[in-house]
């Protein structure tokens, strides 16, 4: 009868190490961004890897400014958009989301740490733009879906929600918008992160929105995010 040799559980464990640790320094390594914190750059660094050679995402310059706020904005067809809006920038963002996202059993810690500002859309929705304001006003990166939820192409057009601009109108802020494409299994939340895509990013040219007209930002938005 064979035998085969048994691995030592201590030598099982330092090698496992060596594997998270060697993970952990490309994932630090991969990370474009400074979030305060080097388990977030891990974090930041670890989407990157995986929305590039999962998602076979290709590179794209996001035109944020280096300094200063802005305010991403992005149609939305799937539960992979934020990792590939984050992918993609080179500053942190701060995303406003659904406050039943943002209560979800073991991602509210990960979502409070990266600043993600809650959106109670049915109680007390301006108290979700007030922290939003100030974030702004500090010189941070708002990124936000103004459809307000997933929405196709392939369905009727939806009016934007008027939050992106109001945010711009009163803080100067530049919008920056951009398209998602590519993702399979539009529609869906989860399935589209597991199911590898060949995604791909649209990057259009910062929007000032001094002097405009509310309305007519919404439009121009309107015209970039739907086809």
């Amino acid at each position: 009868m064979d035998h085969f040799p048994v691995i030592p559980l201590s030598l099982f464990i330092a090698g496992l190490s060596l594997i998270v640790w060697r993970f952990g320094r490309r994932c630090l390594a991969a990370s474009d961004v400074d979030w305060g914190n080097s388990m977030l750059n891990r974090f930041d660094g670890c989407i990157r890897l995986f929305c590039r050679y999962w998602h076979r995402l290709q590179p794209v310059e996001l035109a944020i400014p280096e300094t200063g706020p802005a305010i991403l904005v992005s149609n939305h067809i799937s539960g992979l958009d934020p990792l590939l809006m984050v992918s993609c920038s080179r500053r942190p963002l701060r995303f406003l989301i659904a406050r039943e996202q943002y209560q979800r059993i073991g991602l509210r810690r990960l979502y409070k740490a990266i600043g993600c500002i809650p959106v109670d859309r049915e109680r007390s929705p301006e108290k979700a733009l007030r922290a939003a304001f100030r974030a702004l006003r500090a010189g941070e990166v708002i990124a936000l879906f103004p459809h307000g939820k997933i929405h196709l192409d392939s369905e009727p057009p939806r009016r934007l929600k008027a939050g992106a601009a109001r945010l711009a109108m009163h803080t100067g802020a530049p919008l920056i918008p951009m398209r998602i494409a590519g993702v399979r299994r539009q529609g869906h939340v989860f399935s589209p992160l597991l199911l590898r895509s060949r995604a791909w990013i649209t990057a259009y040219p910062a929007i000032d929105p001094g002097g405009q007209d509310p309305d007519d930002l919404l439009a121009e938005l309107q015209g970039l995010l739907e086809p």
